[in-house]
C-alpha cells in the first residue's frame, strides 16, 4: 500500500497506512486492546478520553491512548507489557466502582462490563454519592445516567455522526452528564428518536426501552438469535441486526452496510413490531357471498365480510376467478406489484401477467412516485438507475437537493448530506417548502410551487450566458447542445424571477457555484417528479448535470432518491408495463423471444400495457374486470381516491396479497395472507444499486406464506409449469436475462451483504459511479432536451385559492399500513395533521391543534392543523398516511403525458375553520 508505515508490534513488524491508529492495526491483526470511548464503526472520531486502550511505546515517558496514536516508522509498541495492561485494569476499575452493581445494572452485559472481564478488575462496584434521576419521557429510549461514565460517545453519535445536535455535556468533574437540548427530558427534546446514541453508548446508560425490565435491568445478550436483515421502509437500504427473542424481534441494532455504515432512523430501529401485530393476516380469506365490498361496511369488525378459508380453497377461488377473464379475453386481467417485496418476488408477479395472460398491463408503485425520473433518465442518459451512489456527496464540492426533504424521508442519506456540509461543502437547497436541512445549507431557494422549470432553466441561461459550461465534456459525451443553448436564452434570471419567486441575484450565485465546482452532484425527490412536468423537471437537472460535465467521476452524478424499499429493484425487475426487466422495451421482438426462451413459452403482446391510473381508468370502462394486487394499497395512495375506490368496487374479481387487510384488501373477493419481510429470504436493490440480501429472523404468523411461494402456487393454477423451490432459483434465472446482475449471484450476495451493479468481475464489489466513458445510448453520448414551462393542471382561484401539496413525515411512511401499526411510530405521530403558516392559521380563525377543513374539486377532509413557518402563506402541506383524512381524497389525478404520473404535488385547495 501506498505510503505503508512499518513498525513493531508485539515483537512483530506489522505495516499500517497512514491513516491508521496503533488501535486499527492491532485490531486488525488479531489483538484486541479494551475500548471504551472509541468506536470503531465509521464516522466516529476517536476522543482519547476514557484511558482504557493505553499502550506503551519504547523510549516514550507516558502510555499513549491507542485509539488516537498513529505509528510512525521503527516505533515499537507493546500492548500487554505490565505497565500498560495494569494502567488499563486501573481505570477499568475505578470506572466500574462508580457503576450500579452488576445484578442490578441497566446492562448486565453492556461492553463496559465485557471490558472489565478481559481486565479481571477487582474493585467491586459502590452505591454512588448521587444517583441522576431516570429519565423515561421517551417512548422508544430510556435515559440512566448512574451508568455514564461521561466517555462523550452518544454526543459524537449525535452531533457528528447523525449531525442532530441535540445532546451535549454539561456539569463539572464527576457532575458531567450528558443532556439534550436545554437540559430538557429526552422525551421533551428535538431527538428525531435516531437511535444512534443508544447504539454507541458503552454502558447502558442509554437503552431501547424495549430491552429493559420494569426495574430498568436489561441484558444487550439476552436475545435467543441475532439475523442480519435489510431495513423494510424507504430505499435507502439500510443494513439491520434484529435481535430475536422468543421468536418475536425484541430490538433491532445498525450494522455496517455500504448505504448506512451502521446508522438508522426511527422507523429502520423502532419500527419493527408491526411485523408481531395483531391485525397480521395469518389465513386466507373468502368474501362471504353477498358481502359489500369497501372500507365503510363495518368499520368496527371488517373481518366480518370475509370467511376464513383453506390455502387450497382460496387459491382455487383466486386462480378460477382470473381464469375465467383471461379464457374471455387475456386483457381483461391486470396486475400490481410492489416495492415492498423482494427482487424474486417483482420478477415472479410481472413474468405471471405477461406469461398467464399474454399482456404487459402490469405495473406498481414507481408509476407513483419516481417514472417521470425514469422517463427522463432513459430519453437523456439511457439508464434509469442512478448514476452514482448518495455516498459518494463525500467526494464532492457542491450538492443541489431539490424536491426533496432527505431528513425526513431519507434520514440516513440525510446524515451523508449534513456531514458533508459540516466538512465545508457546499449545500444548495430547493423546494416550496422550507426544511430542516436548509440550517445546513449554503442558499435555500423556496420558490412557488410548479415553477420548476423557470427556475433551472434561468440556472443554465446564466452558465451558457457566462460560458460557464464544460465545453470539452459537451462536445466530447452530449448531444443536442445547440438546441438547449438556444431555448435558455429567453430564460434571465430577471424575467424567471417574478414566475419562481428567486431573487435572480440568488440564481446567478448558485448558477457559478455549481458550475466552477470540481464536482458537483444533484439529488431529487417526488417534488420534481410528480407534477404534471415531472418529466421536464427531470430534464433540466440531467441538462444542468451534463452541461458542467458533473458525470461519471467521484463526486458527481445524478440521484433520484427512491421511496421504497424495494422501488429501485422491483424496476429492474421488470414491474413496469412498458419494458421487461432490465428496462427492455417490450416492443422488441428480440427482447420478447429472448425472455419467452428463458420461461420455455410462447410470445405475448407486443403493445406497451396500462399504468397504474390507466388500469384503474379501464376498469370504470368495463374493459379490465379482475385484478390480482401483491402488497400496494391504491384505494390509498392512487389520487383522486373516491375514482380510485369506485374501481376497486366494481371489479368482477378482486385478489389481494398482503400482510394486512388493507383498505385495497377491504374490496377484494378472496385475500392471501403474506409473509413479512423479516420472515423471508430475498434479495432487494436500494436507491445506490445495491443489491442486498434479506434473511428470515421470525417465522410468519398462522398460515401466513412467503409472496413467491403464493405466486408460484397462483400461477400453477393458472396452468403454468412453474417448479421453483427456493428463491435463489429465481434470481438464477433472472440473471438469464438482466446483464446488469453479471458477476453478481445469491451466494455472493449472501456471504457479502450487499453487490452494486454494475460489477465487472466475481471480485468486483461493484461500481459506485457509471458513465464514466460514455452512456447507455446510441452513439455513446447522452442528450440535451430542453423543456419549456407548463403551468400545473390546476391553478388557484376564487373557490379555492391556496396549493395543496403532500408529502411523509419522519415517522410514517407511505400509506402507514405498516407504521401506523409500530406502536413507537404511532405514538410519536398518532393523529391525522396539516401543515400552515401561522398567519394563515390567524386568519382563519383556527388556533394550532385545532379541527381544519380542507376542500378541493375532488372531495373534502378535516383533520387537525399545525403551524408550521415553513410552508408559505398560501400553501398546505398535507401527509398522505392516514386513512382517517386520505391525502389523495383530494389529490389531482392529472398525469405527465411521459411518465404517466399523477400530479400528486399540486392542487388548488380551500381552508376553513371546521
Amino acid at each position: 500500500m501506498s505510503g505503508t508505515i512499518r513498525f513493531t508490534l508485539d515483537g512483530k513488524t506489522v505495516e499500517a497506512a497512514p491513516d491508521e491508529t496503533i488501535w486499527q492495526v492491532a485490531k486488525r491483526c488479531g489483538t484486541d486492546i479494551p475500548h471504551l470511548c472509541y468506536s470503531d464503526v465509521p464516522g466516529y472520531r476517536a476522543d482519547g478520553n476514557c484511558r482504557a486502550c493505553m499502550v506503551e511505546i519504547d523510549g516514550e515517558r507516558v502510555l499513549a491512548a491507542s485509539c488516537i496514536r498513529k505509528p510512525t516508522a521503527g516505533m515499537s509498541v507493546q500492548t500487554s507489557s505490565a505497565r500498560a495492561t495494569s494502567a488499563r485494569k486501573t481505570v477499568m476499575e475505578l470506572l466500574i466502582a462508580d457503576q450500579p452493581p452488576r445484578e442490578h445494572a441497566h446492562d448486565r452485559n453492556a461492553h463496559l462490563w465485557e471490558m472489565a472481564d478481559s481486565e479481571h478488575t477487582r474493585f467491586p462496584p459502590k452505591a454512588p454519592e448521587r444517583v441522576p434521576l431516570l429519565d423515561d419521557s421517551h417512548v422508544a429510549m430510556r435515559v440512566n445516567l448512574d451508568a455514564c461514565i461521561q466517555c462523550g460517545l452518544c454526543v459524537r453519535a449525535c452531533r457528528e455522526v447523525q449531525v442532530n445536535d441535540v445532546i451535549g455535556m454539561a456539569g463539572r468533574g464527576a457532575e458531567a452528564f450528558p443532556v439534550f437540548d436545554m437540559d430538557d427530558p429526552m422525551g421533551d427534546s428535538t431527538c428525531v428518536a435516531c437511535g444512534e446514541c443508544v447504539q454507541a453508548c458503552p454502558t447502558g446508560a442509554l437503552m431501547p426501552a424495549s430491552a429493559l425490565d420494569a426495574g430498568q435491568r436489561g441484558d444487550s445478550r439476552a436475545f435467543d438469535r441475532e439475523v442480519k436483515s435489510v431495513c423494510p421502509f424507504c430505499g435507502v437500504g439500510c443494513q439491520v441486526s434484529l435481535k430475536v427473542k422468543d421468536d418475536e424481534v425484541a430490538w433491532v441494532d445498525g450494522i455496517d452496510g455500504p448505504a448506512n455504515e451502521g446508522r438508522l432512523c426511527v422507523k429502520g430501529r423502532f419500527g419493527f413490531d408491526y411485523i408481531h401485530h395483531p391485525h397480521r393476516l395469518t389465513k386466507p380469506l373468502i368474501r362471504r357471498e353477498g358481502a359489500l365490498k369497501g372500507m365503510n361496511v363495518d368499520p368496527g369488525n371488517p373481518l366480518s365480510h370475509f370467511r376464513e378459508a383453506s390455502w387450497e380453497e382460496a387459491l382455487d377461488a383466486a386462480a378460477s376467478g382470473l381464469a375465467r377473464l383471461r379464457d374471455d379475453a387475456g386483457e381483461r386481467v391486470a396486475g400490481f406489484g410492489s416495492a415492498k417485496c423482494s427482487n424474486e418476488e417483482a420478477y415472479l408477479f410481472q413474468k405471471l401477467i405477461r406469461q398467464g395472460f399474454g399482456h404487459n398491463n402490469v405495473d406498481h408503485c414507481t408509476r407513483l412516485c419516481h417514472a417521470s425520473s425514469v422517463a427522463a433518465l432513459m430519453e437523456n442518459v439511457g439508464s434509469g438507475a442512478v448514476t452514482a451512489t448518495f455516498n459518494q456527496i463525500e467526494n464532492a464540492d457542491v450538492a443541489i437537493v431539490i424536491g426533496a426533504n432527505p431528513i425526513e424521508n431519507h434520514p440516513v442519506a440525510a446524515t451523508y448530506f449534513k456531514q458533508f456540509a459540516k466538512r465545508g461543502g457546499k449545500l444548495i437547497v430547493m423546494d416550496p417548502r422550507g426544511q430542516s436541512l436548509k440550517r445546513h445549507a449554503t442558499h435555500m431557494l423556496q420558490f412557488r410551487p410548479g415553477t420548476d422549470v423557470a427556475m433551472l432553466n434561468a440556472i443554465m441561461h446564466v452558465i451558457v450566458t457566462e460560458q460557464l459550461y464544460d465545453r470539452q465534456y459537451v462536445e466530447g459525451f452530449t448531444e443536442n447542445w445547440d438546441a438547449l443553448a438556444a431555448h435558455l436564452e429567453g430564460f434571465a434570471p430577471e424575467e424567471m424571477e417574478p414566475l419562481c419567486g428567486v431573487p435572480a441575484r440568488t440564481l446567478r450565485e448558485v448558477a457559478r457555484d455549481f458550475a466552477t465546482a470540481t464536482t458537483g452532484m444533484i439529488f431529487w425527490g417526488m417534488g420534481v417528479s410528480q407534477h404534471i412536468h415531472g418529466t421536464d423537471n427531470s430534464r433540466c437537472l440531467i441538462s444542468l448535470a451534463l452541461m458542467c460535465g458533473h458525470v461519471g467521476r467521484p463526486g458527481t452524478g445524478l440521484h433520484p432518491l427512491r421511496g421504497q424499499n424495494n422501488v429501485q429493484g422491483a424496476s429492474d425487475a421488470g414491474l413496469i408495463p412498458m419494458f421487461l426487466p432490465d428496462y427492455q422495451p417490450v416492443t422488441d421482438e428480440g427482447v420478447r423471444s429472448s425472455f419467452a426462451e428463458i420461461w420455455k413459452s410462447g410470445d405475448f403482446s407486443d403493445q406497451k400495457g396500462l399504468t397504474v391510473t390507466e388500469i384503474l381508468d379501464a376498469v370504470h370502462a368495463g374493459w379490465v374486470q379482475g385484478m390480482y394486487i401483491l402488497g400496494e394499497n391504491p384505494a390509498m395512495s392512487d389520487p383522486d381516491l373516491d375514482h380510485a375506490r369506485a374501481a376497486l368496487a366494481k371489479l368482477d374479481h378482486l385478489v389481494v396479497q398482503d400482510i394486512f387487510l388493507t383498505e385495497t384488501a377491504m374490496y377484494a373477493d378472496v385475500v392471501l395472507p403474506a409473509a413479512a419481510f423479516y420472515e423471508k429470504s430475498g434479495t432487494v436493490t436500494n436507491t445506490n444499486r445495491q443489491v442486498q440480501m434479506g434473511h428470515p429472523a421470525v417465522p410468519p404468523p398462522g398460515q401466513a406464506r412467503p409472496d413467491w411461494e403464493i405466486t408460484q402456487d397462483l400461477a400453477r393454477r393458472l396452468g403454468l409449469d412453474w417448479s421453483y423451490c427456493d428463491p435463489s432459483e429465481v434470481f438464477a434465472e433472472m440473471k438469464r436475462g438482466m446483464p446488469s446482475l453479471d458477476n453478481i449471484t445469491w451466494a455472493r450476495v449472501a456471504s457479502e451483504g450487499a453487490v452494486t451493479y454494475p460489477s465487472q468481475s466475481p471480485d468486483d464489489p461493484g461500481q459506485p459511479i457509471v458513465f464514466g466513458d460514455g452512456f447507455p445510448r446510441e452513439g455513446g453520448r447522452a442528450r440535451f432536451t430542453p423543456a419549456s414551462i407548463i403551468a400545473p393542471d390546476e391553478t388557484p382561484d376564487a373557490e379555492f385559492p391556496m396549493i395543496l401539496t403532500t408529502g411523509r413525515q419522519l415517522e410514517h411512511w407511505h400509506t402507514g399500513a405498516m407504521t401506523r401499526r409500530a406502536s413507537v411510530l404511532d405514538a410519536v405521530e398518532p393523529e391525522a395533521n396539516c401543515s400552515l403558516h401561522p398567519r394563515t392559521l390567524r386568519r382563519l380563525g383556527v388556533v394550532p391543534g385545532a379541527d381544519i377543513r380542507l376542500t378541493t374539486r375532488r372531495g373534502s377532509i378535516t383533520l387537525m392543523a399545525r403551524a408550521d413557518r415553513a410552508v408559505s402563506e398560501d400553501m398546505v402541506f398535507l401527509p398522505f398516511a392516514f386513512v382517517e383524512a386520505a391525502a389523495n381524497l383530494l389529490t389531482n389525478p392529472a398525469i405527465d403525458p411521459f411518465g404517466m404520473i399523477p400530479e400528486f404535488k399540486f392542487a388548488a385547495v380551500r381552508a376553513e375553520a371546521s
